[in-house]
């Protein structure tokens, strides 16, 4: 009998932990109120009462907030708007696979800058800025990074934004994991500390999803920005699909107004906090020469592997074994070749121990 296969691939978390019962009754709820604005075609910057409760979530004007078919869009607009063949970008060094895919299928000319324990090295980036390298954004995941984990300090933040004001380049906040705190107090927003910044202030784009904190399946995300960006987004966005789908935003709205976001947010902080422990346990258990950092928070945790296991060999022997995971390599430009990522969303907890078990034999079998 095959193995029962065993994913530390995906970024989503499991049904047990998915609130299908609110989502269920906030469906309802959305029909019910506005049967009229969420069965018809709605406006290109998303569906207004949503529109609203972001904004005032992240105390800003509602023009600075445009609603998409989940984050990635909103990058994609985005990059559509500022990058192209030959812009430079900085990014962290590793960073989430598809925005590093998207950049370079893009033409830019993409700069990664090393990432340690607090965020990314600034002093790095000083040095790559003095060469005379201007980007037209610089894409930070400050919290619970994807794919290592960290999260950028205080004192990063401030730095990072004071940088940007000094060179004049804005700073991208690529922020769905905030919320998916395990313990310790919240940061600011790299997008707060902005507006709140004496002149000149920094230029922060700030884009998240309710993937991590509802369902990947509902597909809603947003941008925050200046209001001249939104507007030149939403223009596109009008041309591309002349509005995102407005049932799944008002099914979101009502969620987040019935106060279901925020219980949803506490049962998967719990589950995925209990699952980092036993994630790292399992680890330090059955594959000791690994090394790796216990995230305060998020969906993933990075791993690396001694100098004579190739992550390649270790992916392929896994997924004889039927776990699934993701190279090191997959976030980098060059590198990574002895490290792995691995999520602990989609995975129960009676599943750990053993993907672990079966991860250290393809450890051994790669090795060997």
């Amino acid at each position: 009998m095959a193995a029962q296969p065993i994913s530390f691939a995906r970024g989503a978390p499991s049904l047990d932990i998915v609130d299908v019962a609110g989502l269920s009754a906030a469906a309802v709820r959305a029909f019910e109120t506005d049967p009229a604005g969420i069965t018809g075609y709605g406006s290109a910057y998303g569906y207004p009462p949503l529109r609203e409760w972001i904004a005032g979530r992240h105390g800003v004007p509602a023009d600075r907030v445009l609603v998409t078919n989940g984050s990635m869009q909103a990058d994609a607009f985005l990059f559509d708007q500022l990058v192209g063949a030959g812009t430079e970008v900085v990014v962290e060094r590793p960073t989430y696979d598809r925005t590093l895919g998207n950049l370079v299928a893009a033409g830019a000319r993409v700069h990664q800058v090393t990432l340690q324990p607090d965020g990314i090295d600034l002093d790095e980036l000083r040095k790559l800025l003095e060469t005379g390298v201007r980007p037209a954004l610089a894409h930070v995941i400050p919290n619970y990074q994807n794919p290592a984990g960290v999260t950028l300090s205080l004192a990063k933040r401030h730095a990072l934004l004071a940088l940007a004001a000094e060179l004049g380049f804005p700073v991208f906040e690529d922020d769905p994991y905030a919320e998916i705190r395990f313990h310790g107090d919240p940061l600011p927003s790299l997008l707060s500390l902005a507006d709140r910044a004496a002149p000149p202030a920094p230029v922060v784009l700030h884009a998240s999803s309710f993937t991590k904190t509802v369902c990947p399946g509902i597909r809603v995300g947003y941008l925050i920005g200046p209001p001249e960006t939104i507007t030149a987004i939403a223009d596109r966005a009008t041309s591309t699909y002349i509005s995102p789908g407005m049932v799944a935003q008002a099914i979101v709205h009502q969620f987040c107004v019935s106060g279901d976001l925020d219980r949803s947010v506490q049962r998967v902080r719990g589950a995925l906090a209990r699952r980092v422990r036993l994630l790292a346990d399992a680890l330090r258990t059955h594959l000791p020469e690994a090394r790796f950092t216990e995230p305060a928070g998020g969906y993933f945790l990075w791993v690396e592997l001694p100098a004579d296991v190739r992550s390649d060999a270790v992916a392929t022997a896994a997924a004889a074994r039927g776990v699934a995971v993701v190279k090191g390599s997959d976030f980098l430009l060059d590198g990574g070749e002895h490290a792995l990522r691995l999520a602990y969303s989609a995975v129960t907890d009676d599943q750990v121990e053993e993907g672990v078990r079966r991860l250290a034999a393809a450890v051994a079998e790669a090795r060997a």
